[in-house]
Order: structure tokens, then C-alpha cells, then sequence
């Protein structure tokens, strides 16, 4: 009896077949997706790349410059100097302003001031062709002051929710993996610094020690790592009872290797999510404190300070809006991205 079989298309090949994606590959196509926080992603990586090129855009040291006969290149060698592998000419150590050199031939930046070049007879000048964005009470620059003070939003985001995920992560580690009266510890501890409020430790903390960015970034680290650690114990009290878990424990693994080398590649994926959002409560909190003149220090520029400085003179609106759009569009960039992060990891996604 002849049996009825398919036939075969030879132009039937192994492209058209399904293929399986990994799991950062799933991820990626899900949060591509969602177009807002695809653009939130990208703004994010155009203003890291105006922080890294601030001293390029806004500064008084010219890219190229002839002075006695000799070519420098002061704006590129400074970056240089900032990590300590080079150090200026001695002819070039008098002066912090190098316009004051009177160079033969130059090239400024497009922004031809730094944020901390004070012009007494330029003060609260409203926004034109010189200053693109007005000047403030001592005739600084805002408009550098603002590229500039992008350095301090993302140091102070990335470092204070580094922080706050070293400590969450291994806080709720050790919760949810060791579980008993360890977890019940613990979670009290979650429960007991939940129920302070945040904001008003940063305050008390900052009044102890003295202005310092360092300060604040490790305060607003120390005081926003529960919800962290509250997720990274659930999801380790999820995956701990996988049977690779129980694996790893009878080849005689330590309890370390299996909590940081096993379960935490496995569970470290939905932590991400309050860390996005925590950058943008960095940002604001930093944001705040400055504005109040707390903890910061009197010559750093940074958004808060530029929207304090508003206070001493209510017509000069510029000081308001200038940093205020700012910051709200950092920190609706991260949560936009935040919630990308959510949609990609929700469990109910489809492909």
C-alpha cells in the first residue's frame, strides 16, 4: 500500500524556518517597540554625549591657538589634565581665562564662556546674541552653566542608584535566599527604612556634613535602596527553588557563587526597572537640594542652583524656564525608559 507523503520544495529552505531569539534578543525587540521610551533612550545618550563634550561646547579655551609664537590646543588637553596625564605649559598656568592672553589666532568653542566666568556688568541680561540664554545674578552664562550641569544630573543619577542597587541587591539577596528568621529581619529593616521619609533624611543627613556632590550622591544612595531590595528578595525567593538551583547546591557550591553567579543573572532583569526610575528621583532630589542651597557646593553649577538663582529676582524668568524644562525633560526621559524596561520584561509579552 503506497503511502501519501508530502512533497519536498526544494526552494523550501532553512531561512524560512522559525528562528529561536535569546532572551536579550527577545528584550531588545520588545523594548524597541515601544517608541517613547526608544526616544527616551536616545535623548539619554545625546545629553551623556553633551556631558562628555561640555568643555568642547561651552568653555574660554579655544580648540587652537597661537600664543609667543607657539600652537596649543588647551580645550582637547584639558581632558587630558582631568585624569591626570598631563598638566598645562608652565606659560599657560597664570590665567583661567585664556582670552586674557590675547592669543595671536584662536578657535573658541561656540559658547565662548564657562559657567563659572563672572561678567559684573552683564548681570540678569536677559537672553540675546551674546548670551543665548541670559546670564544670572553675576553675569554667568546659563546656557554653559546648563550644559555643564549635565554632568552633575548624570554623575549624581548614576552614582547615587549604583549605590542604592549595590546595597538593595544585597540586602534582598541574602533575604531571599537564605529565608527563616534572616528574612524576617530583614524585611522589618525594609519596613522600618521605608517608613522614613527620604526627602527629609537627605536634609538632616546633608546639615552634618559639609557641601560636598560626593555627599549628596552617597546620601541619595543610602536612602533609596528598599524597593530594590524589596524586588531582588522576591524574585530570589522565586528562582531559588529552580531545579538549577538545587543542582548547584549538590555539586557543593558555595552559597555566594549560587546567589551572584546563578540566581542573580536570573533574576537581576525586572531590579532594572525601579533603577531607571530611581536616576530620575536622583536627578530631582539633587535638583532640590540645590535649589535650597543644601549640601551642594557654592561653586558648582548644577540645574538646581542655575533655577535658585530665580529667587532674588522674579522678572528674570529665563532663570526658571531655562533649567526647569531641563529638568523635566531628563527626568520624563527616564521614566519613559523605565517604562520600556517594564513593558519588555512583562511576562505577558508577545513576539
Amino acid at each position: 500500500m503506497a503511502v501519501a507523503t508530502q512533497p519536498i520544495d526544494p526552494d523550501l529552505d532553512d531561512a524560512t524556518a522559525p528562528v529561536s531569539l535569546s532572551y536579550r534578543q527577545l528584550l531588545w525587540s520588545q523594548f524597541k517597540k515601544n517608541r517613547l521610551a526608544l526616544s527616551g533612550l536616545v535623548a539619554i545618550g545625546l545629553l551623556a554625549a553633551v556631558a562628555l563634550s561640555a568643555d568642547l561646547i561651552a568653555g574660554n579655551k579655544p580648540y587652537y591657538m597661537v600664543y609667543k609664537g607657539k600652537t596649543y590646543f588647551p580645550a582637547f588637553r584639558q581632558y587630558l589634565i582631568h585624569v591626570g596625564l598631563v598638566d598645562w605649559q608652565p606659560e599657560l598656568r597664570r590665567r583661567r581665562n585664556f582670552k586674557r592672553y590675547r592669543p595671536t589666532s584662536a578657535v573658541y568653542p561656540p559658547i565662548p564662556y564657562s559657567p563659572g566666568d563672572v561678567f559684573l556688568g552683564s548681570v540678569y541680561e536677559p537672553p540675546g546674541n551674546e548670551h543665548w540664554m541670559g546670564t544670572d545674578r553675576l553675569g554667568r552664562d546659563v546656557l554653559s552653566g546648563l550644559i555643564h550641569g549635565s554632568r552633575y544630573a548624570l554623575t549624581i543619577g548614576v552614582v547615587s542608584v549604583g549605590i542604592s542597587l549595590s546595597v538593595g541587591i544585597l540586602l534582598g539577596a541574602i533575604a531571599g535566599y537564605f529565608g527563616g528568621w534572616l528574612d524576617l529581619a530583614l524585611s522589618r529593616f525594609f519596613e522600618l527604612w521605608a517608613a522614613i521619609p527620604s526627602f527629609f533624611l537627605i536634609l538632616t543627613a546633608a546639615a552634618f556634613f559639609p557641601p560636598s556632590l560626593w555627599t549628596i550622591m552617597i546620601i541619595i544612595g543610602l536612602t533609596s535602596w528598599v524597593g530594590i531590595a524589596r524586588l531582588t528578595r522576591s524574585q530570589f525567593l522565586q528562582v531559588r527553588s529552580y531545579d538549577f538551583v538545587s543542582a548547584s547546591r549538590a555539586l557543593g557550591y558555595s552559597s555566594s557563587r549560587i546567589m551572584f553567579i546563578h540566581i542573580l543573572p536570573n533574576a537581576i532583569a525586572p531590579v532594572l526597572i525601579p533603577a531607571a526610575f530611581g536616576v530620575a528621583g536622583a536627578i530631582l532630589a539633587e535638583s532640590g537640594l540645590s535649589f535650597l542651597g543644601i549640601g551642594v557646593p557654592a561653586d558648582a553649577i548644577t540645574w538646581g542652583s542655575l533655577l535658585a538663582g530665580a529667587r532674588s529676582n522674579a522678572a528674570a524668568w529665563w532663570l526658571v524656564l531655562v533649567p526647569g524644562v531641563a529638568i523635566f525633560i531628563t527626568v520624563t526621559m527616564y521614566n519613559l525608559l523605565g517604562d520600556g524596561f517594564r513593558d519588555a520584561l512583562d511576562p505577558k509579552m508577545k513576539v
